[in-house]
This record gives C-alpha cells, sequence and structure tokens, in this order.
C-alpha cells in the first residue's frame, strides 16, 4: 500500500495527534501520501506537510483511503470511492464509530498489522436511487453505505408513503418517513426507529418506518435483490429524500427507485476485530449492572 488518501472534517486538539501519528506512520513506509484538499487547508501549519500533496477527487491509483473522524466522516469519504475499489480504513475520533472502529491509542498496533497484511476485507453493499424528477437532484453519487431516507419537509403533518416491492403494492405508510438500509446501516437510522440489527455480511435490506401512524407498520426485511418503488404525497408541495448525508428535495408524486449497487465499498477490519465484538461493545450487549 504506497499510495494513501486521507480524509476527515473537523479539526480538533485530540484529532490533530491523530493526524500526526497516521502521517508519521505511512512516511516511515515510504508511503505517497495525499489529503483531501479542504482537510489539508484545517491542518496546514499545525503538522509538516512539506511532502503531502492534496486531492479533490480519487482514481484508481490509490491503495487505501484513511478515514479520521467518525462514522458520518466515514459516509463522506465512500462518495469519493464509489466504484473504485479503494478499501476504507477507519480511525475513530468522533463518538460511537461502528464503521470508524480503530482507536487512536491503536495506531502503531494497527498500521503494523495492516502493512503485514493481517487484516481482512469486509466487503459492503450499498443503495442506489433514481428518480423519474427531470432533475434527479441526487445524481452522480446516487449511491448510500447507510441508508436512502425520506421525509416530510416543513411540516408538522404527516406524509403518505406508497411503496413496491418488485411491482406489488406493499402499503402505503402514513409517517414522518421511511428508511431503506442496508445491513452496514442498520445500526443507525433505523435501529433508533425501532429497526433489528442485520450482520453486514447479509444479502437483505430494510423498511423501517419513522413514526408510523399505522399501527401494525413494522420494520420488514426483504432480499438485497429487491426494486423497491416509493411514492411520496402529503399537504407539502416537496419532500426530503436523503442518501447517507447528502440531502435533496423533490416535488410530491416524484417516484424513487432503491435497488442494491452493483459494486461494494470495502472496510478494512484488522484481525483483532469483528462486527460481533463492534456490537458487543458499542452496545453494550451482555452488560448487566446486577453482576
Amino acid at each position: 500500500m504506497k499510495k494513501v488518501a486521507i480524509y476527515g472534517q473537523y479539526l480538533q486538539e485530540d484529532s490533530l495527534k491523530t493526524v500526526q501519528e497516521v502521517l508519521s506512520q505511512l512516511n516511515s513506509r515510504s508511503c505517497d501520501v495525499f489529503i483531501e484538499k479542504n482537510y489539508l487547508n484545517l491542518i496546514d501549519g499545525q503538522v509538516d506537510l512539506s511532502i503531502i500533496k492534496s486531492f479533490d477527487a480519487l482514481d484508481s491509483s490509490f491503495d487505501l483511503m484513511i478515514s479520521i473522524g467518525g462514522d458520518g466522516t466515514i459516509l463522506r469519504a465512500v462518495s469519493y470511492i464509489g466504484k473504485l475499489n479503494i478499501p476504507v480504513m477507519g480511525i475513530n475520533t468522533g463518538r460511537l464509530g461502528f464503521l470508524a472502529t480503530l482507536q487512536s491509542e491503536e495506531l502503531e498496533l494497527a498500521f503494523k498489522l495492516l502493512f503485514n497484511g493481517k487484516y481482512r476485507l469486509s466487503k459492503r453493499s450499498l443503495i442506489t436511487a433514481t428518480s423519474t424528477h427531470p432533475e434527479n437532484h441526487l445524481a452522480p453519487d446516487n449511491f448510500a453505505l447507510n441508508e436512502v431516507t425520506v421525509s416530510r419537509m416543513n411540516t408538522t403533518s404527516m406524509i403518505q408513503i406508497e411503496t413496491h416491492l418488485n411491482g406489488e403494492l406493499l402499503t402505503s405508510y402514513w409517517a414522518d418517513g421511511l428508511i431503506i438500509s442496508t445491513p452496514t446501516g442498520s445500526t443507525g437510522y433505523s435501529l433508533s426507529c425501532g429497526g433489528p440489527v442485520i450482520s453486514p455480511d447479509t444479502q437483505a435490506l430494510v423498511i423501517t418506518p419513522i413514526a408510523p401512524h399505522n399501527l401494525n407498520a413494522r420494520p420488514l426485511v426483504i432480499p438485497d435483490d429487491t426494486i423497491i418503488t416509493v411514492k411520496v404525497m402529503g399537504r407539502e408541495n416537496e419532500f426530503l429524500a436523503s442518501l447517507d448525508n447528502r440531502i435533496a428535495s423533490y416535488p410530491d408524486e416524484t417516484e424513487l427507485t432503491l435497488q442494491k449497487a452493483d459494486f461494494t465499498i470495502d472496510l478494512i477490519e484488522l484481525e483483532h476485530a469483528s462486527f460481533i465484538k463492534t456490537i458487543r461493545h458499542k452496545l453494550l450487549w451482555g452488560e448487566d449492572k446486577r453482576n
């Protein structure tokens, strides 16, 4: 891994130390390091950048992307990667860290494992979204690693979300919105709305309503080769559609088609890490204050 991209969004005192350690580890291994242009401007003057280059887009010549921040930072980093098959290693300087699982104090060991090949690639599926509207506001990065969400806009009223699976009517949800989540996103927004936790290698999607007025509406797990279409109607003229942390608005009755992407994102898992360990530690599974 000789050509490495680094991406971050914010610079805080603790994350600055992390950046310095990352650069030290990469420089000691003679890596060609590129830092995203805006992030480079944030750290300029804080660290030695004499041999560092910047990027505002990636190409297939890169061997690795390092994301420094929280899970939201990884979601933004993924938008740079798309179909390029560049693996991502997330270093957590945020809060929870389901995707960015590597802690700052582990960096020396982490880079030793990484450059000795003691890691695996966790291939994560994505969702793409297309619309019937002449201006597809979600293009060109019309993919999401976590979830696609449709929700109400500028109103306290519910919206109606007519939902079809492979052309067959599922139901019309009366709710604040609807989340269509990948297994990766099942521990995010969907989980907080009552959705299930799904292992990342499961070939499934989850449909989770947000505050449904239909009392019998429950999260639904479906095969990931299902084509989902949704059409939103409400008292306002527009609704919101979000792909992870990218948001666009559409006129009511615009139809969105959602389906599994034809590419994956590779997250690096070092040999001592696993999804099971992550949910046990992050969700405190098995914790019992009585013992």
